[in-house]
């Protein structure tokens, strides 16, 4: 099961010193961590829109992390995923797809590279 970044002081370190990879629908900020845990992170700021354009936004990060991240987590890293104007509004699997792109861009290790 993947962990949860909760305190704000987490999601400051990531963007500082944490990898980051921007795409259409989402940013990521990934930062490695050396205990080998993988926390998830969620934000949407108030440019996405009103209290229910944020909520859809998030859910749909989670929803995509959850299919992309839950069979086979990468060890230890905490990964923020940032909500953009397109992320409540572009079709699930381009969502998937972007997920996807920005975990390869900002180096995190996925199943399918190991092999």
């Amino acid at each position: 099961m993947l962990g949860r970044l909760k305190r704000r002081a987490e999601f400051v370190q990531a963007s500082k010193a944490g990898r980051r990879a921007a795409r259409d629908s989402l940013v990521l900020q990934a930062l490695a961590r050396p205990d080998g845990e993988t926390r998830l992170g969620f934000t949407a700021t108030k440019k996405i829109g009103n209290a229910v354009a944020r909520n859809r936004a998030k859910r749909r990060l989670r929803a995509a992390a959850r299919l992309a991240l839950a069979a086979a987590p990468p060890p230890g890293w905490n990964l923020v995923l940032i909500a953009r104007d397109a992320t409540g509004r572009c079709p699930f699997p381009s969502l998937l797809a972007d997920l996807e792109g920005a975990l390869r861009k900002a180096g995190v290790p996925r199943p399918r590279d190991e092999a």
